[in-house]
């Protein structure tokens, strides 16, 4: 099970361009020029900005580390450029590798068990992060396990949290099983409530057990958007590369030749304005999800503000946190989105300029 969670983990606020406003004056008699789109939609720059968003949020350090590389280069722009092509993905398989896997675990492990709710399983998970390869896969694959049971152990024996437990807070609990927006979270709370479980699993649940789902939901978020975010630019680069040549050709023609290379051009530029709608629409969706979260992760920071027991007290910790990360998220996504209908808005135009004739 800690392989698994391991494997399953994912990191962001890149800023780019705003798309601006792109409307004329006299309701669309009158085009933005091109070269204004352009710039508002500058794929370089927007590049470099969504690399950034990857060295600095992405979980797996590998990954961080090759998009420092790239940013840091001696020729950035053509190292961003290569990263996007090429880079990315090489260095998720990397991060892949067994001891990568087994620091992600313990990193993500000493982040969610904070030490006055799970000393132990904090503490080993310490010495994971700071140890060697062999101290990692250990605590993989069974050091957590033991770490965790001596936690239960302690917690069991004192009787405190159990003792607490009230039925507003198997109710609490209960909803999030049923309708929680993260679905990890749904999974945990489900665990903690299932036939057979015991209060140990519901005081469990409230320790560490919330905050590691949650944890999880955020990272399996940002993986999957960042992982259609490369494939999508490496596309459109390519894309907006033979749109710019076939406009350059164009310009260049002259006599008969010259409409047959516009009419080429301008089905170049309707090729990238088609393939910017998978982006713009998950970046979108991206930021419904991001603004559910944000939205419930206040709530729960409400709730568990107006909480007495002492079961509370560690969501109560990182329920800000998490819906500070999750707003973040919201308004990285939104300004994901402005850039690609920037690109859209760059397209179209661009587009309608090679199917006018020349004036």
């Amino acid at each position: 099970m800690a392989r698994l969670i391991a494997a399953t983990a994912f990191a962001t606020a890149a800023t780019v361009l705003p798309a601006g406003s792109f409307a004329s004056a006299d309701g669309g008699n009158q085009r933005t020029s091109y070269e204004t789109l352009a710039n508002a939609a500058d794929n370089a720059a927007a590049d470099k900005a969504f690399v950034r968003f990857v060295a600095l949020r992405h979980p797996q350090s590998t990954v961080r580390a090759a998009a420092w590389l790239a940013l840091l280069s001696s020729t950035p722009d053509a190292a961003i450029a290569e990263f996007l092509a090429s880079g990315y993905e090489p260095a998720r398989a990397r991060a892949a590798a067994q001891d990568q896997q087994d620091l992600d675990f313990a990193k993500r492990i000493l982040a969610t068990h904070i030490a006055a709710y799970a000393p132990e399983t904090h503490a080993a998970a310490k010495r994971a992060v700071n140890g060697s390869a062999a101290d990692r896969e250990r605590f993989a694959r069974t050091g957590y396990a033991e770490a965790a049971a001596r936690d239960r152990q302690v917690r069991e024996a004192d009787g405190t949290h159990a003792a607490a437990l009230a039925q507003a807070d198997r109710d609490f609990v209960a909803a999030l099983r049923d309708s929680d927006p993260g679905a990890q979270v749904r999974v945990g709370a489900g665990y903690a409530l299932r036939a057979g479980a015991t209060d140990a699993d519901l005081v469990e649940f409230f320790a560490y057990g919330w905050n590691s789902s949650a944890r999880l939901d955020l990272e399996l978020h940002q993986s999957a958007i960042a992982d259609n975010d490369v494939r999508w630019r490496a596309t459109i680069n390519r894309l907006t590369a033979d749109a710019r040549a076939a406009e350059t050709a164009a310009r260049e023609a002259s006599g008969e030749a010259a409409a047959a290379a516009r009419a080429q051009a301008a089905t170049a530029w309707r090729t990238v304005v088609e393939q910017t709608t998978p982006a713009r629409s998950a970046w979108r969706q991206a930021e419904d999800v991001a603004a559910a979260q944000a939205a419930s992760w206040q709530a729960i920071a409400l709730a568990a503000a107006a909480a007495e027991s002492v079961n509370w007290e560690s969501i109560a910790s990182s329920s800000v946190s998490t819906a500070a990360a999750w707003s973040t998220e919201r308004d990285s996504a939104a300004e994901q989105a402005r850039y690609w209908t920037a690109l859209l808005d760059q397209a179209r135009a661009a587009e309608l300029e090679m199917t006018d004739p020349p004036g």
